[in-house]
């Protein structure tokens, strides 16, 4: 979520912020064995009706940037300000989404994936944030829906990832204002009187450690809108993040079909146990709670812990008994946005129940400097959120990696450090769905290479390569890894 932006690594920022078998000598012209059935069946599987998906977000894909009444958003003014974006790029065109949207939906159905997850720009709907909706505001999201239930793909919404109202962003400070978490609701209430008809799950809001810290705060990096307030006003932007979420819950109970399901996608501070004992795995329990104390604590509990606010301070947030009731408006489900561990955790004898373990400059990474390359936490993030908080249904809203992604001369995509990546992390989630951990189903980040925030376009995540010249999609190895995994629906 060091490079310029540590994409998923903010859940550490925002924590502080806020409070195979050997092969014998001579064997090694031994005939491969290929899987069976019975082979996958023995701990492989996942659960019959897994969902298997992939992702993007609207300003990372889209383009078309004033096609059909859409306003300005404040990343269509950050990344065209000189200096902000590596390598000087920008969304405007992105990889061209709003014209090809057709095509891309046969690159997932060509995975066999089953799900989709988007997000829905707010200033095409509202072009201003708040007031007379556009008429042509929904008219490409119903096109896109509508394709994908032909396809056989089910469409999961996300209302907002990152792309607020630039109007919202000047006239109140965006989320520095309560303002901004009361149109929020408005724009919720109003998307899901529309599509949930066929959209049967909604996100609210992607990533809050993500946004608040790096584009109000002091984050290693910066993200629009660039700002860097001081930490009483970025507690309290990221009190407005939970309240626009809470209120978007209720507007899209009160708008949306009575079969609508809702929830928050968050990279959640995931805590690993550094070695699993009980008093470790115990530590990390205590952990997960506190480190996500300024945003998923609250959503889910109604409270701010003690221990968060003990470390605020002067600097805690404002709040009240009723922003805290609608902020913890009951959800569905929890996705988990889950690239790597944040925090690896022993138990400690003192009042904080445990102790955080710092990362040796050894550990591995992946193309990009932030990405750590942990497994477990695609085990014990889901486990520790089901546990903490007796959350019943789980997605793997996010999860994948950036990798060098050169073609060949042959023109193909090699990306075994992608496959690599996925088939250990896979791996753990498949022991936690093993055990019964209520994962629901996963979703790839990404389904192509697009624009990378402030990266811009020279880190890839996609399963397809995108030529961003020409806008030609081509699949990397690692598409064909996961349409084996999702045809099989086990680790291949």
């Amino acid at each position: 979520m060091s490079h310029r932006f540590t994409r998923r690594d903010f859940a550490g920022a925002a924590g502080a912020l806020a409070a195979g078998l050997a092969v014998p000598p001579g064997k090694a012209e031994a005939q491969t064995v290929s899987a069976t059935p019975a082979m996958l069946a023995n701990d492989r599987r996942f659960p019959a009706d897994f969902v298997w998906g992939t992702a993007t977000s609207a300003y990372q894909i889209e383009g078309a940037v004033a096609a059909e009444g859409r306003g300005p958003s404040i990343w269509d003014s950050y990344s065209n300000t000189p200096n902000k974006i590596r390598g000087g790029g920008n969304g405007d065109r992105a990889v061209d989404h709003f014209q090809r949207y057709k095509e891309d939906v046969q690159l997932m159905k060509a995975l066999g994936a089953k799900a989709y997850r988007f997000s829905i720009s707010w200033s095409r709907v509202f072009p201003t944030g708040v007031g007379t909706p556009n008429p042509q505001g929904l008219d490409f999201y119903n096109r896109l829906i509508d394709e994908l239930l032909a396809n056989g793909i089910e469409p999961f919404a996300t209302l907002y990832h990152w792309d607020l109202p630039q109007a919202l962003q000047d006239r109140v400070g965006g989320w520095a204002s309560s303002d901004t978490s009361k149109a929020f609701g408005d724009y919720a209430g109003h998307v899901a009187q529309r599509i949930t008809d066929r959209v049967k799950n909604i996100f609210t809001i992607n990533e809050c450690g993500t946004f608040v810290d790096f584009g109000y705060g002091h984050g290693p990096v910066e993200l629009a809108p660039g700002l860097k307030l001081p930490q009483p006003q970025l507690n309290q932007v990221r009190h407005h993040v939970a309240l626009g979420h809470g209120m978007a819950v209720q507007a899209i109970r009160a708008n949306g079909r009575a079969d609508t399901k809702v929830g928050v996608a968050e990279n959640v501070a995931s805590c690993v146990p550094a070695i699993e004992t009980p008093a470790n795995i115990r530590a990390a329990e205590i952990a997960t709670r506190e480190m996500n104390g300024g945003y998923m604590t609250v959503i889910l509990e109604g409270r701010y812990t003690d221990a968060f606010l003990a470390y605020a301070g002067r600097n805690a947030p404002s709040f009240t008994a009723e922003e805290l009731k609608i902020i913890s408006s009951p959800v569905d489900f929890v996705g988990l946005n889950v690239y790597m561990p944040q925090y690896y955790v022993v138990a400690s004898g003192d009042q904080n129940g445990f102790a955080l373990v710092p990362f040796p400059t050894s550990f591995p990474r992946m193309d990009s400097d932030w990405l750590r390359i942990g497994p477990e936490a695609l085990y014990w993030a889901p486990r520790n959120v089901a546990k903490v908080w007796n959350v019943k249904q789980i997605y793997i809203s996010e999860n994948g990696t950036s990798a060098a992604d050169r073609p060949a001369g042959d023109g193909k995509i090699h990306d075994l450090d992608r496959v690599m990546y996925l088939r250990n992390y896979l791996t753990h989630l498949q022991r936690a769905t093993s055990e019964g951990i209520p994962v629901k189903g996963y979703f790839h980040w990404s389904l192509m290479d697009n624009f990378e925030w402030s990266d811009g376009y020279e880190k890839r995540f996609g399963l397809y390569h995108v030529d961003f010249e020409t806008q030609k999609r081509t699949p990397k190895l690692s598409a064909e890894f996961y349409r084996s995994l999702i045809a099989a629906n086990a680790l291949v």
